[in-house]
């Protein structure tokens, strides 16, 4: 009885799935962004002033509570805006996406980050999901940044028809 017990509580136990614990100001990785609202794509070329940090091709995404943000002006908590960075390479003619370089991310939470606009900023190196490039550094990472875009909840990208 004990042994079948066991077993069934080990069965359970791998069944469940295993979510990584966050601190609590973390930001998650976005999973499956990529089949969310795609808002603009752009691509920085050497002589822009932010080429050095972002240079390469940009894909915004956004999900369903931003995509709601984006029509109204203002993001309810949820909103997840994800900035998509890739190497732009040039073949054939043509620009096409080279590898990751980074998945920025925000996301909104008035009270979790009251001290950031309510946004959670996060950068995820390459293809890692786990490999933070921000973490504390948000305000001046990020934020300071964001804070002139204030009139339009600290988002620059706008969504178009």
């Amino acid at each position: 009885m004990k042994q079948t017990t066991l077993y069934n509580l080990v069965c359970l136990a791998l069944a469940l799935p295993i979510t990584p614990v966050l601190a609590a100001d973390d930001v998650p990785y976005p999973g499956g962004y990529r089949e969310w609202h795609h808002v603009k794509s752009m691509v920085i070329e050497e002589g822009h002033p932010l080429y050095a940090s972002f240079g390469g091709i940009h894909h915004i995404y956004a999900n369903k509570k931003a995509v709601q943000g984006y029509k109204s002006g203002r993001f309810p908590d949820g909103a997840v805006i994800v900035f998509d960075l890739l190497e732009a390479k040039r073949e054939g003619g043509a620009v096409v996406e080279g590898a990751r370089k980074v998945v920025g991310v925000m996301h909104k939470d008035g009270r979790r980050y009251a001290a950031t606009g309510g946004w959670g900023f996060e950068g995820f190196a390459g293809d890692s999901r786990t490999e933070r490039v921000v973490g504390a550094n948000a305000k001046t990472a990020c934020f300071d940044c964001h804070a002139a875009q204030k009139a339009q909840d600290y988002v620059f990208s706008r969504l178009r028809d």
